[in-house]
């Protein structure tokens, strides 16, 4: 019994090692004897089909060459949180088995058949940047020609690793890469090459995209290295997609609102802040442009810092930097109409500075004979009552020059008073025209910083 097993365990070890060996440097030619308007006899391939184990070569040190070939006829979808590109391909594959020959004369003239790609030998070519179980549905076909190139095809949807760069977003572009290899045979047994140009591969796939959406095919470009695993290369061929994005949905819906709310609180400043109405309208405007960004989250991307972020926060700190502004002028206004302290003359200087023809601070509407720093009793035309000297008021007298010189310093006092307001008034004015000025600054200059930074 023990003899009988080890001659059986020999018998099968003489079996593998005949298919392996068999025919070295024989062309094998099928017996098409079976062949007939109803196609081939099954019972002619069995032969191959037995060797479907073992890669098909008749000399074992002779790697077998696979050309490679895909299409793109889908991008599916870019997930910005888990930098996923998924996409639909039509993977081709094109390689040589020297076990299957006939001669097309003998064969009814049949030059090309297809058999189940279960019954050949498959080269295991995967995607290195593969993130997802591999869905290729079963029982695919694949032609066979009369002088044994086996073409087989296969739909494949890719969930490949790609390295985002969302920091032009919605204005990016996407390089993202697809690698082909074996993971089982190294170069001394299997060798990868393409089948067509680079430029047909793009062509084609431009020609049936069926996607139309946020994403556009730009090019393909093709690169050849050798993996080195384990003290073993592995032969390799990287392909690098170029994808845009379509930003008209996320000028149309992002952009566009939030310029026309900061284009409405850069023109808020010509209501009067007398009026009270400002401070109001921009508080309403801040809420709304709040509301606006959490409506509008569900656009942007989850990971990262694009630049539509901060742009989104550059145009609240307008909004934010614009209240305050109106906050301080109505508290000017506020000191100047109820007891306002002497203006300093350091200010008083400069406020005049301002206000002096072809300055650049806008010269506020000024009543006669104010904001020069002269008193009623300094005006030109006007003459203190004046006494003789030697002359003493008399009782009645003295007692009507009293009761004239309070009179003339309450008038002094009330008109130092209303000066120093209208000092007050024409300095709120002149600050609210100058931090105005420097708001439009800062907008227009950090927009077109975004812009340009948008181009680029």
């Amino acid at each position: 019994m023990e003899g009988s097993w080890f001659h059986r365990k020999r018998f099968s070890f003489y079996l593998l090692l005949g298919f392996l060996l068999q025919g070295r440097g024989v062309t094998f030619t099928i017996n098409c004897s079976g062949f007939g308007q109803h196609g081939a006899d099954p019972t002619a391939l069995n032969s191959v089909f037995n060797r479907k184990p073992f890669r098909p070569v008749t000399n074992i040190s002779v790697p077998t060459r696979v050309n490679i070939s895909f299409t793109m006829s889908a991008i599916l979808d870019v997930n910005e949180q888990l930098h996923l590109l998924s996409s639909f391909l039509w993977l081709e594959m094109v390689w040589d088995n020297p076990f299957i020959s006939w001669n097309p004369e003998e064969c009814e003239g049949i030059t090309k058949m297809s058999m189940a790609a279960k019954n050949l030998w498959l080269p295991d070519i995967f995607i290195v940047e593969l993130m997802d179980v591999d869905k290729t549905p079963k029982g695919l076909t694949a032609y066979v020609s009369n002088e044994g190139r086996i073409r087989y095809k296969k739909p494949m949807k890719v969930d490949s690793i790609c390295n985002l760069d969302i920091f032009y977003f919605p204005f990016d572009q996407q390089n993202c890469t697809l690698t082909f290899s074996s993971f089982l045979y190294t170069v001394d047994s299997m060798l990868l090459d393409m089948e067509k140009e680079v430029w047909e591969i793009t062509d084609a796939s431009r020609n049936i995209l069926q996607t139309h959406g946020e994403w556009e095919l730009l090019g393909l470009s093709k690169a050849t290295a050798k993996l080195s695993r384990g003290g073993n290369l592995y032969d390799q061929i990287v392909f690098y997609v170029a994808i845009r994005r379509r930003p008209s949905l996320y000028v149309i819906n992002l952009l566009v609102p939030s310029g026309f709310l900061v284009a409405i609180d850069a023109l808020s400043f010509y209501l009067p802040v007398k009026s009270g109405n400002r401070v109001p309208f921009k508080i309403t405007l801040l809420l709304g442009y709040n509301v606006f960004l959490l409506m509008m989250s569900d656009f942007l991307p989850t990971s990262g810092t694009p630049l539509i972020g901060v742009y989104f926060a550059l145009c609240l700190s307008l909004m934010v930097g614009s209240l305050l502004e109106t906050i301080f002028i109505t508290h000017l206004l506020h000191v100047a109409n109820t007891q306002p302290p002497p203006l300093p003359r350091w200010l008083h200087s400069l406020l005049l500075h301002c206000n002096s023809p072809g300055r650049c601070c806008p010269t506020v509407p000024q009543k006669e004979n104010k904001g020069l720093g002269l008193t009623p009793t300094h005006l030109p035309g006007v003459k203190e009552p004046e006494v003789s000297a030697g002359q003493m008021p008399g009782p009645g007298e003295a007692e009507l020059t009293g009761g004239s010189e309070w009179t003339r310093a309450q008038r002094e006092h009330e008109a130092q008073k209303q000066h120093s307001v209208e000092l007050w008034l024409q300095f709120s004015h002149a600050m609210d025209a100058m931090l105005f000025r420097l708001y439009l600054l800062f907008m227009a200059s950090s927009i077109i910083t975004v812009i340009c930074l948008w181009n680029t």
